[in-house]
């Protein structure tokens, strides 16, 4: 029987990277995004058997339709990578934005894995990878408050999950990828620029997907913001603050 990937937020930088790898790897990738052109795109540069599902996975009525969908396949990896930033003093962000922001992020990545898990706890086989950030592994992020909150969300949830499974002696994988900076549209979306050495969607891409398949349960890519989470458990929380909060300010634009 094929084996198949489902990645969301396909058409473009991690997500896009991971479907490609996937598909080296031997899977037949189902790509979902909103931009359908794109994901025709990356189609026709895939060797495997290619399904598109187009999807706005910030209308929950969409993920559960998306799981619907892709049930039809034999879906043996999920790739939770859909999500956005929004840089700004969270009094003065757009409030709407904010809450498209958390559905997408926090919201459509909760239906998702809770489906799909239990689809793979009946077969006691299934990876799933939440790209979450090092943001998720912070005190917070002022400037980009909303932005660091939903992804310690997600990277706190995976954590959990991954412990129930293990307890369970379950042969589910479920792993948070926590990239820093990565060269991707990330920027043009949040409205800002990084202030730190960013590493490709590729080297990202191949450190998750190793990281997934290698049962890890935080995967930090990169060697220069490995080092920098490592050292942020050391520092008082208000130091960390007043850090963060200086190179958010750093990246706008």
């Amino acid at each position: 029987m094929k084996k198949y990937a489902l990645v969301t937020g396909a058409s473009s930088g991690i997500g896009r990277e991971i479907a490609k790898q996937l598909d080296a790897m031997g899977f037949n990738v189902i790509l979902s995004a909103r931009r359908t052109d794109r994901l025709e795109q990356l189609k026709s540069e895939l060797k495997g058997d290619t399904v598109i599902l187009p999807a706005d996975l910030s209308d929950r009525a969409q993920c559960y339709e998306l799981h619907r969908a892709a049930s039809q396949y034999n879906v043996k990896v999920l790739v939770n990578n859909a999500g956005f930033g929004l840089l700004g003093e969270f009094e003065k962000t757009d409030l709407d934005r904010e809450i498209e922001m958390i559905d997408l992020n926090c919201t459509a990545v909760h239906i998702l894995t809770k489906l799909f898990l239990r689809d793979f706890r009946e077969k006691d086989r299934g990876y799933i990878l939440n790209v979450s950030s090092s943001a998720g592994l912070m005190s917070g992020g002022p400037e980009m408050a909303a932005y660091y909150a939903t992804k310690s969300y997600v990277t706190s949830l995976t954590c959990a999950i991954n412990e129930e499974l293990r307890v369970r002696g379950s042969r589910v994988q479920v792993s948070a990828l926590c990239p820093g900076p990565v060269n991707t549209e990330f920027n043009d979306v949040a409205g800002c620029r990084f202030s730190l050495e960013s590493i490709s969607a590729q080297e990202c891409a191949r450190e998750g997907l190793s990281g997934l398949f290698g049962r890890k349960m935080i995967i930090v890519p990169g060697a220069v913001i490995k080092l920098g989470t490592a050292a942020a458990r050391l520092v008082p929380k208000r130091v960390l603050l007043a850090c963060t909060g200086a190179i958010q300010k750093k990246k706008e634009m």
